[in-house]
């Protein structure tokens, strides 16, 4: 197969397994009031189950990606990315499958999940890399591009797709996954070709591996099981596990460049940060993806807890329409991908990269000026530019991050580049999370039990008090009536029996629960714009400081080669550059 038609064969290849995780990912976030109720778990009492479902995924993909990177260059990107094909399509089925109910069908899910995450740690891994071995270095923004937009379609197929499978039944919300990965999986198995160049003769980094998943993985898992209420606290960071399991996990993470630079062959290329388009590129993306990581899902807890019932939405309803009402956001970026792809083909990525942070971070503070009862339009244009801003940013950064390293080291950068992205996203949750549930146990409980008052109902206004803000927030986001999921829990029932019917309709009804929590949520949420301004801002110093347009091994094709030495043994000028001729190095025929 000719070049120019490889590489298209490599870009529509890629973008199928892109987009079926992209939809994945989505359609579980609209889906989990369906999936709950599926398997008979009330998420409101079992945070665990409801925050695994969550960030179980993020967490197995975030761990494993740097190693699967690693690997993928000593046996071949290619071949572990159609492995991961298989996995998360294997993986989707079992979803689809789950057997029991109960605790016992909650646990199983979870781990099909953890399933599906191998398999998509594989894909997220090597996308990047195969789509960097199949196009010229002029041309992969615009690949990267149009690779990116089709996760964002998925993000927005998701959404939609997951509202209207939710209607018929739970198990559609994983199955549809399953043709499109099958179609995927044979279409990669019999057309992709391995281009990249590995290197055979490394040995396996087996404690580095094990130091950095484990450290990882603790670290993650504290993060999300802080958000659990402990106690008499409306989180868990006090919790002596999650303290012990965030002491630990950092303390591996800490003493893991200390090993790398020990071990023979290091899976993490901590060299590779001497490059300084690589590491700017890499820091402008991991502080962008703590800034940005969080906000989607805060914007649709703020309209399916307050915005949507307000305009006249039922609860049950309020994940679908959310969906719907975000889809300026994903229409933004997915004008801005492909066409910032191809002007940093032109032109570099410095410029477009750090326009794109100072934009987001400007969307930021223009959002913490709305009111809780805002107007659409200023709303979908703010989200609309941030869209626009997202799209800007990501294929120049990751186009830069895979043009300043030597190809066979492509498999590391794009595993190290995921990595950083995806730890970024779900430490932003974790952020954001915090300043949220923290505000409103501040403030919720207070203004719960004044608007009781106001209702004539002070008989249970100090019940309000001891009421978790984490099962009221977690309440909303999920579809469920927040009022009514309070006021039918087992302590307030002798009180609820003696108020009067219509008393109790107005509480529950669309207006009561929006207006008391508002203030509380708004002033956290405001907060956490703050936050995440400052960090689009530092990802865009980060990005300014990444050095005009590198392309690795550019410089010497411009110099004369002395006839005596072969061309394919001169050693690149990037730092961290290895000779091509190194016999622990395998050369495809078809490499370019």
């Amino acid at each position: 197969m000719e070049t120019v038609e490889y590489k298209w064969v490599a870009l529509s290849n890629t973008t199928i397994g892109t987009l079926m995780a992209a939809i994945d990912a989505t359609i579980v976030l609209i889906s989990l009031p369906a999936i709950f109720r599926g398997i008979e778990i009330n998420p409101l009492t079992s945070f665990q189950y409801l925050l695994w479902v969550l960030f179980g995924y993020s967490v197995v993909t975030s761990t494993l990606l740097v190693s699967f990177g690693r690997i993928s260059d000593m046996f071949g990107r290619v071949r572990l990315f159609n492995m991961g094909f298989a996995i998360f399509t294997a993986g989707s089925l079992l979803c689809a499958l789950t057997p029991n109910t109960g605790d016992l069908g909650a646990q199983e899910l979870i781990t099909f999940r953890i399933i599906q995450g191998v398999g998509g740690a594989f894909l997220l891994s090597n996308s990047a890399a195969i789509l960097t071995d199949a196009f010229p270095a002029r041309e992969r923004g615009k690949a990267l591009g149009i690779n990116m937009t089709a996760a964002i379609a998925g993000s927005l197929i998701g959404l939609v797709l997951g509202g209207v499978l939710a209607l018929f039944d739970w198990r559609y919300i994983f199955l549809v996954s399953v043709p499109v990965g099958a179609l995927g999986t044979v279409w990669s198995y019999t057309k992709l070709k391995e281009l990249g160049v590995m290197r055979k003769r490394q040995h396996l980094d087996i404690l580095g591996n094990v130091t950095f998943a484990l450290g990882l993985t603790l670290a993650l898992v504290g993060v999300t099981y802080a958000l659990i209420p402990y106690g008499s606290s409306s989180m868990g960071w006090s919790d002596p596990w999650v303290i012990a399991s965030l002491t630990v996990g950092l303390g591996l993470l800490i003493v893991f460049p200390f090993i790398e630079t020990k071990v023979r062959d290091p899976m993490f290329r901590l060299d590779l940060f001497k490059n300084r388009m690589f590491s700017a590129a890499n820091f402008a993306g991991f502080l962008s993806s703590m800034g940005r990581g969080g906000v989607q899902i805060m914007l649709i807890i703020l309209l399916q807890g307050i915005w949507l019932p307000l305009h006249g939405i039922s609860y049950e309803t309020t994940p679908f329409w959310a969906g719907v009402y975000m889809i300026p956001m994903i229409v933004g970026f997915s004008i801005m991908g492909p066409i910032s792809g191809y002007l940093s083909d032109k032109y570099g990525a410095r410029t477009f990269a750090t326009l794109a942070m100072v934009i987001t971070a400007g969307t930021f503070i223009a959002l913490s000026f709305l009111p809780y009862d805002f107007s659409y339009l200023p709303f979908g244009i703010i989200i609309f530019i941030m869209g626009v801003g997202g799209g800007l940013f990501a294929a120049p950064n990751t186009a830069s991050i895979m043009n300043s390293v030597p190809k066979e080291d492509r498999g590391a950068a794009s595993g190290m580049r995921a990595t950083l992205q995806n730890t970024g996203q779900t430490v932003s949750l974790a952020i954001f999370f915090t300043i949220i549930i923290t505000g409103l146990s501040t403030g919720l409980p207070n203004a719960l039990s004044s608007a009781m008052r106001s209702a004539g109902v002070p008989q249970i206004a100090t019940a309000f008090t001891s009421i978790s803000p984490t099962s009221a927030l977690f309440s909303a986001f999920l579809g469920y009536n927040p009022m009514k999921s309070i006021l039918s829990l087992p302590q307030l029932s002798s009180v609820v029996s003696q108020i009067p019917q219509a008393t109790i309709s107005y509480l529950e009804g669309q207006n009561f629960f929006p207006h008391a929590i508002a203030p509380a949520f708004i002033s956290a949420l405001d907060l956490a714009f703050y936050i995440g301004a400052a960090l689009s801002l530092a990802a865009a110093v980060s990005s300014l400081l990444r050095g005009r347009v590198y392309i690795y091994g550019e410089e010497e094709k411009t110099q004369p080669i002395p006839a005596q030495i072969p061309a394919s043994s001169k050693t690149g000028t990037g730092i961290g550059a290895t000779s091509i001729e190194d016999a622990s190095i395998t050369r495809p025929e078809n490499s370019d």
